[in-house]
């Protein structure tokens, strides 16, 4: 079913509505963000610059982009195509979005549910659960249920693996860089386990990281194993459908 034209068509249409909301969402909080700062009086660039550094704003960024970007390509070009597949370059992308969403479940709803993130402002309800909770979930079914899965090949697992760790770098060398605008700490970092002046210090922040590290990896070595398994699933069934197609008057015995 994931395979037929009808059902591209239908997830072509959520994969838009999702990224049209998840822009949604994250518009929305950071317009407060920007709002609460300037009627607060605190520095608006900073504020600005701090919500971009979360891992769960860019994650969340980069997954609207790729939805947007495949769904249009589907909608210009790959349904005019004899193709089932994705061009490498997108369904690398869409892999690495994939890994991204679903550790940002993983890791808010496991470590960070109920604690008041450094954005600037106080979580907007609605769109604190579609960045943490619905995106993420949808990306996961995506992994399952969206169409045209391109087979990649294992050191794909590096291109997935990049981000996170340039992430974690930039955050570590920031976040000592950083006034907080809100309590004036000479410091910024925006998720607690990575901050080294709390308890347990740089030891705590190294386990965190080499813990949510190979999660990273795990997760995006499932997507790509996954993605591996549903193309030869499918190039199995296209071979079978074209043998039975063959009239038997020309098989050889």
């Amino acid at each position: 079913m994931t395979r037929t034209r009808g059902w591209a068509t239908v997830w072509t249409v959520l994969r838009l509505a999702m990224a049209a909301l998840i822009g949604t969402a994250i518009s929305a909080q950071l317009a407060k963000s920007i709002g609460t700062a300037t009627e607060l009086g605190r520095d608006v660039p900073t504020t600005i610059a701090n919500f971009f550094s979360f891992f769960t704003i860019l994650s969340n960024t980069a997954a609207a982009i790729v939805l947007a970007w495949i769904a249009l390509w589907y909608v210009f070009k790959g349904r005019r195509q004899d193709t089932d597949a994705e061009p490498h370059g997108l369904a690398l992308a869409l892999a690495c979005v994939s890994t991204y969403m679903i550790i940002t479940g993983i890791v808010y709803n496991s470590l960070l549910r109920g604690i008041e993130l450094p954005q600037g402002s106080a979580p907007i309800p609605w769109s604190n659960e579609v960045l943490h909770l619905i995106g993420p979930i949808f990306l996961l079914l995506d992994v399952f249920l969206g169409p045209l899965r391109r087979s990649l090949p294992w050191r794909s697992l590096w291109a997935v693996v990049a981000f996170p760790i340039v992430w974690v770098v930039y955050t570590m060398i920031r976040g000592p860089l950083i006034t907080n605008p809100v309590s004036r700490d000479p410091f910024w970092y925006p998720y607690p386990f990575l901050n080294p002046n709390n308890p347990g210090g740089w030891l705590s922040v190294g386990l965190y990281v080499i813990g949510i590290a190979a999660a990273i990896i795990a997760v995006g070595a499932f997507v790509v194993w996954w993605g591996r398994r549903r193309s030869a699933g499918a190039g199995a069934s296209d071979d079978a459908a074209a043998a039975a197609s063959v009239p038997s008057s020309v098989v050889p015995e």
